[in-house]
């Protein structure tokens, strides 16, 4: 049984390599330049671009479930290709955006969705991922925490419930490697309602800083997260935080139902990473 790890550079995709390597799996790590794969010894890695067709047949040759990234242009031919290969069952990370309100008018919700509708209708086994901000979007904070201490922040009210990437690989295995989620849409959220100032005040306690929140308008926000977020993706994420500016995130669904273990909190995921974002 080899299991395809698309994405295998991402902070869930090398996450679930790692667990599956250590587990015992055989494995096979994709990629669209495959030589760029950092992969444990005797992990096959091969060349994969979701958006051409000519990649897929060597790609899924004797694999028999997949780990997925949502990418909606080659998606059809992709599950075509799959269910010729014989590959058993089809593990796609998602995005909760797609249950929630306006999601059918939602760029970033659309692009998920028409994923998510392709892997349900091939009729192939399927579990579908659906986690909330990841953790490590606090990486986004990083150049401003180098050059000093104050941190703009459009927003800073809006609650979110971030996960951590750990736990949606944790969730991702069990996807992978058993049954009991088969054919189910999984939610993913981290354990703590927190607003975008307290993940800062959080991130300040941690690294020994007095951080300063510099609260910017959505217009500001716009100006300044367009130089490097795609604009109908910039839309969303704004429409999504001005929504949840003084509403408590929903946490009933962290990875522990799961798995058994305490969802990882916030600061945890903090000081892993300290070192990279001061």
């Amino acid at each position: 049984m080899t299991i395809l790890v698309t994405g295998a550079r991402g902070n869930v995709g090398r996450r679930v390599l790692q667990r599956l390597y250590a587990a015992g799996h055989s494995l096979r790590a994709s990629g669209r330049n495959p030589a760029e794969l950092d992969v444990p010894e005797g992990v096959e890695t091969v060349a994969l671009d979701l958006n051409d067709p000519e990649t897929f047949v060597a790609a899924l040759a004797g694999v028999s479930r997949v780990l997925l990234y949502a990418e909606p242009d080659g998606i059809v031919p992709f599950l075509d290709e799959a269910d010729k290969a014989g590959v058993e069952r089809i593990v796609l990370l998602s995005s909760n955006t797609v249950g929630l309100p306006g999601a059918d008018e939602d760029p970033l919700a659309h692009h998920h969705k028409v994923v998510e509708d392709a892997v349900v209708a091939s009729g192939l086994t399927h579990t579908i991922l659906r986690p909330g901000a990841f953790m490590s979007n606090a990486f986004g904070w990083s150049h401003s925490l180098q050059a000093g201490d104050t941190i703009d922040q459009v927003f800073p009210e809006a609650q979110v419930a971030p996960v951590h990437e750990d736990d949606i690989a944790d969730v991702a295995v069990v996807a992978l490697t058993e049954k009991r989620l088969e054919d189910e849409v999984v939610d993913l959220t981290g354990p703590e309602s927190l607003t975008f100032r307290r993940e800062l005040e959080i991130v300040g306690e941690v690294l020994g800083r007095d951080l300063v929140i510099n609260g910017l308008t959505r217009e500001e926000g716009e100006a300044q997260m367009s130089n490097f977020v795609p604009p109908p993706v910039l839309t969303s994420l704004l429409n999504q935080w001005e929504a949840a500016v003084g509403v408590v995130a929903d946490t009933s669904a962290t990875a522990e139902r799961i798995t058994g273990k305490p969802a990882r909190t916030f600061r945890q995921w903090v000081e892993e990473h300290a070192s990279f974002l001061a």
